[in-house]
């Protein structure tokens, strides 16, 4: 299993989820609101703050669909301009549905 964790522009998020929807198997996503900075730091016109508004979404997939989905997101999300965001694939160890009881590798 695996974990694609992605940090996006707030205004590709609909763009993003309706391609994620069209992925056979798609597991679903959670989102939510972050702030932060990379290498290019906001300007100074930003209210003197250094972080820029950006989305995190995680999705836990299987292995065999995890690289399409990081795939997906890399081509969807990119707006061709400095700070479009990144996306990491790490390994879960493993993880379990509650309501099920039942761990998953």
């Amino acid at each position: 299993m695996k974990e694609i964790r992605a940090y996006i522009q707030p205004f590709m998020l609909s763009k993003l989820t309706m391609a994620l929807l069209d992925i056979p198997g798609f597991p679903g996503m959670s989102v939510s609101d972050c702030e932060g900075f990379g290498r290019g730091k906001a300007s100074a016109s930003q209210d003197f703050s250094p972080f820029m508004a950006k989305k995190r979404i995680e999705i836990f997939a299987p292995d065999d669909i995890a690289e399409h989905i990081a795939a997906v997101i890399l081509e969807t999300a990119n707006t061709h301009q400095p700070g479009a965001g990144t996306v990491y694939v790490l390994e879960v160890g493993k993880g379990a549905r509650i309501s099920q009881g039942q761990w998953e590798s």
